[in-house]
This record gives C-alpha cells, sequence and structure tokens, in this order.
C-alpha cells in the first residue's frame, strides 16, 4: 500500500482481528490518498489544492470540481486534463498529480481563495459561502423535471449492483447520474460524497453533455449545500439523496427550482420545500 513505485488503486487488503476469531485474517478497504490538482493556463502551471480522494476517475473529478467552483463558464474552455507526465517522480507521484488546461479566457476564481488549499474526502473549500454568490455567478434557475417524485423516489435502486468497490469494502459514497428517459447513465464512488459528485459531473463536462436540463443526480448519503450547489450549476434538474438534507440544501434548491427528495429508500422519499 506504501509502494513509492506503483500507481495507487481504489482497493488495498489489510490484515484484520475479529472479535469473534482467534486466527487472523485479511480484509479489502477503500483507499484514501492524495490528489494534487493544478491548474494551467497561457503555459503556466500552479496548483489549485489537494483533495483526498478515492483513486479512479481523477481526471473528471478535477474538470468537475473547475466547474462546480466557476473557473469554467463553458465546456469550451477546458481543454484538457491529464495525469502529472514528470518523469523524476515515482509512478505513485506521478498519479496522485492531474493538470488540468483551460483557455486563456477561463475565469479566477469567483470567490476568495487561497491557491494553495487542502479539500478533506469529507468537504473542503468547495462550495459558495452562501445563494448571494450563485446569483453573482449568473447562474440562474435550473428546468423543472419531468419526472414524478414517484418515479424520483425509486431512482436509488439504480445504484444497486452497480457499486463495485462499494460491495468489497462498504466504505465508499456513490453519484449517479440518471438522463431524462429515467436510464443511468455516469455512476462515480469516492470515499468523499463531493468527490463523488464531481466526478459525475466532469464525466459529463467531458462527454459535452453539460448542461445537465432534466437530468437527476442521485447521491447515496446525506444532501448538502455542497451538493446542491453542484447540481445546479451543472444545470441538473432533480437531485434525490438517501439520507438527510440540510435546510441551507433546501433554501437553496428552492431557491433555483432544484427539485430536492431525501430520505429515498424501498421507493419512497420526501420532497422538501423552502418554509414561505
Amino acid at each position: 500500500m506504501l509502494d513509492g513505485e506503483s500507481a495507487p488503486s481504489s482497493i488495498a487488503r489489510v490484515r484484520v482481528q475479529r472479535t469473534d476469531s482467534t486466527l487472523p485474517t485479511s480484509d479489502s478497504v477503500v483507499v484514501e490518498e492524495p490528489l494534487e490538482i493544478r491548474l494551467k493556463r497561457n503555459g503556466v502551471e500552479e496548483q489549485l489544492g489537494i483533495t483526498m480522494r478515492t483513486p479512479g476517475a481523477d481526471l473528471e473529478l478535477a474538470a468537475g470540481f473547475l466547474w462546480g467552483e466557476g473557473f469554467l463558464v463553458s465546456p469550451e474552455q477546458l481543454i484538457g486534463v491529464k495525469v502529472c507526465g514528470d518523469r523524476t517522480l515515482t509512478l505513485r507521484q506521478r498519479a496522485n498529480i492531474v493538470i488540468a488546461e483551460v483557455r486563456s479566457d477561463s475565469l479566477d476564481a469567483p470567490r476568495a481563495l487561497e491557491r494553495r488549499f487542502t479539500m478533506t474526502s469529507a468537504c473542503g473549500v468547495c462550495g459558495s459561502t452562501s445563494i448571494v454568490d450563485l446569483h453573482k455567478r449568473g447562474v440562474g434557475a435550473v428546468s423543472t423535471t419531468t419526472h414524478s417524485i414517484q418515479e424520483l423516489a425509486s431512482m436509488p435502486a439504480l445504484l444497486e449492483g452497480h457499486q463495485q468497490v462499494f460491495d468489497k469494502t462498504g466504505g465508499l459514497h456513490a453519484a449517479l447520474l440518471v438522463d431524462p428517459t429515467g436510464s443511468p447513465n455516469w455512476l462515480r464512488e469516492d470515499v468523499g460524497r463531493h468527490n463523488a459528485v464531481d466526478k459525475v459531473i466532469g464525466a459529463a463536462l467531458m462527454a459535452g453533455a453539460l448542461p445537465l436540463a432534466n437530468w437527476t443526480l442521485v447521491v447515496s448519503g446525506r444532501v448538502g449545500y455542497e451538493i446542491v450547489q453542484k447540481a445546479i450549476v451543472a444545470g441538473i434538474s432533480a437531485l434525490v439523496g438517501v439520507s438527510a438534507p440540510t435546510s441551507l440544501a433546501v433554501d437553496l434548491a428552492d431557491e433555483f427550482n432544484l427539485t430536492l427528495l431525501a430520505f429515498a429508500r424501498n421507493g419512497k422519499a420526501t420532497q422538501y420545500f423552502r418554509l414561505h
């Protein structure tokens, strides 16, 4: 797991001692490693931040983060994302660095961000600090979903059997994008809820699918403000979470016409609205 010459994987084997046995055995755990995101513009490269993530879909993670934070206002501004090619570094070190190249007309951070910051897998420096910030960025209301709340409530079932790393480790969150026909498209896993969302939005961005009008985002955990913000900026029409929402998440969803469902389990869910 600490071998500097091998690229990180999403699963690691560890030795465990169970309370109901006298013999040690092995088990699988999810890998958490730092990913450095660098921004390249006009030939100049700088470190944007470091996030703790589960290796996998790292290019999409970087692209999705840039979109959600407002560095990009159109998909064409993203020239490309690649893994660091510095041969003076070990394979493992290179695998933990991604470089996003953007056009010269891409934006600086729309709010005050220190260039060198650390984002934890739980959250970190992500998301605007108020609803006003999104309005200042020119983000508008999303299209109304055409799906009934009953249809939306059933969408978490689409996660079943497709969370490969979670099924082996039990330690990951998942994010899924469901298209307007109700078919699942991009599904990504990560130790961090926000990273998983960035990965699926980054996948859609790199595929040229943004904005995601009448698409639905399904998340496996709690629905916080940052998750709602990322969905709105991507143009997503509905968000379904299997756990609880926060008050600010409800306010933000209501402000931008995002249909928000939470506690979606066994085909049932609760839709949330701001109390006017």
